[in-house]
C-alpha cells in the first residue's frame, strides 16, 4: 500500500512556493468556477465577451488578465449566432479565441476531446462552458454524489492545466436569503468550485444586473453591471476596492531597504520592523514571511534572493542584493511603487 506522502508544517513554512495565478486578476484564478443566472439574463454575452477579451490580454473592467488562447464551448448556440454577436462585442476578433457548438459528453469522450485541445493549444488559459447541463447528457441524475463527481473531473482538468474553467448555469427561480443558495442543483456544485458568480438582474429587461462573486482565493464583493448598447456588461459600481495589493507593497519596501544595505539577515518581526517600523504600512511577520515565500522569483528578477530557513529554533529571512558585477542584466536595483503606477 502506498504510504501518504506529508509535509511537516516547519517545512511547509519554509517552503517557497508559487503564489496562485489569476486569469482575471483578484478574480479568476486558475482552477474551476461557475457562473449562474436566470435564462436570457446575460450570461452568454458576458461569457462570450470573457472569451474574446482575455484572448486579446485586454483588461476586464480594469483588471488585468492573462493572455492566452480561450475556447468557448457555446452548446447552445449556433455559428450564426456567435457570428452575430462577436460583431456586437468586438470589432475585430483575434485567431486564439475559439468556438465550438458541439462536443461529448462528461463520461462519454469530453474529457479526451478537451485534452486533445489543451495538448494542441498549450497556452491555454480560459474554457468557458455553456452550459454545464449540455456536457451532462439528458439522462444526468441530480444527486449529491453525481455532482460532486462531475465537477471534480472538471477541476481536477483545470488544475492539472493550470487553466481557467468558467461553467455556465442557471438559477433557481425561487428567492433565498443567500443568493448562491439558489445555484442550480446540489450543495456539491457550490462545494466542488474554486468560485462562484451570480448575475441577477435589477428587473427582467432593464439592462442592469448584479454580479455577487464568493470564492476560496477571492475576496467576497459585488459589482453593478450595466449592458450597454453593443451588449457588453459594463462596472458602474464595485464593493471591493483595493488600490493596491499589500504583497507588492513588501516587495517594494524590500527593494528599498536593499538598495541602502547589500543584505539583510533577521527574524520576520525584525523585517516587518525595519521596513515598516511605525506601523502604517501593515506590514506583519506572518505576512511578510509569506509574502517573501511566494515571492522568490519576483524578487531574483530584480536582482535579490531570499532564503527562510530555521537556526537555533528561530525562524530566519535572509535577503542578499546580487552583486552587479556577477549577476548579468540585474545591475542596480531600481524598487517600483506600486501606489505611483
Amino acid at each position: 500500500m502506498k504510504r501518504l506522502e506529508t509535509i511537516d508544517g516547519e517545512t511547509l513554512m519554509s517552503k517557497p512556493l508559487q503564489p496562485l495565478n489569476f486569469v482575471v486578476d483578484a478574480l479568476i484564478s486558475q482552477g474551476l468556477h461557475i457562473l449562474a443566472g436566470s435564462p436570457k439574463v446575460g450570461k452568454s454575452w458576458l461569457a462570450l465577451w470573457l472569451a474574446v477579451t482575455v484572448a486579446k490580454g485586454e483588461s476586464v473592467w480594469g483588471l488585468q488578465v492573462k493572455q492566452g488562447t480561450t475556447l468557448y464551448l457555446c452548446l447552445e448556440d449556433s455559428q450564426l449566432r456567435i457570428q452575430n454577436r462577436l460583431f456586437d462585442v468586438t470589432e475585430d476578433a483575434p485567431p486564439n479565441v475559439h468556438f465550438c457548438t458541439e462536443s461529448r459528453i462528461l463520461g462519454d469522450g469530453f474529457e479526451e476531446q478537451l485534452r486533445q485541445f489543451l495538448a494542441e493549444h498549450p497556452d491555454t488559459s480560459l474554457v468557458i462552458i455553456d452550459t454545464l447541463q449540455m456536457i451532462r447528457g439528458t439522462t444526468y441524475d441530480n444527486t449529491y454524489a453525481n455532482d460532486y463527481r462531475d465537477l471534480s473531473v472538471l477541476k481536477r482538468l483545470a488544475d492539472a492545466h493550470g487553466i481557467a474553467i468558467l461553467l455556465i448555469h442557471h438559477l433557481r427561480k425561487e428567492k433565498a436569503d443567500d443568493v448562491f443558495n439558489r445555484i442550480s442543483g446540489t450543495t456539491a456544485i457550490s462545494g466542488a468550485v474554486d468560485a462562484s458568480f451570480t448575475l441577477v438582474e435589477e428587473q427582467r429587461g432593464s439592462g442592469r444586473a448584479r454580479l455577487s462573486c464568493i470564492g476560496r482565493d477571492i475576496e467576497y464583493r459585488e459589482l453593478e453591471l450595466r449592458r450597454n448598447a453593443d451588449n457588453v456588461w459594463e462596472v458602474t459600481t464595485d464593493s471591493y476596492q483595493c488600490p493596491e495589493l499589500l504583497g507588492d507593497r513588501i516587495i517594494f519596501l524590500i527593494s528599498e531597504l536593499l538598495c541602502s544595505c547589500s543584505e539583510f539577515i533577521g527574524t520576520p518581526t525584525e523585517l516587518a520592523q525595519r521596513i515598516d517600523p511605525d506601523g502604517t504600512e501593515g506590514v506583519t511577520p506572518k505576512n511578510v514571511s509569506r509574502k517573501i515565500l511566494q515571492s522568490v522569483v519576483a524578487l531574483s528578477e530584480i536582482g535579490i534572493t531570499a532564503v527562510v530557513r530555521r537556526s537555533n529554533g528561530k525562524r530566519l529571512i535572509e535577503l542578499h542584493r546580487a552583486d552587479s558585477a556577477d549577476t548579468t542584466g540585474v545591475g542596480n536595483i531600481v524598487p517600483v511603487d506600486p501606489l505611483v503606477i
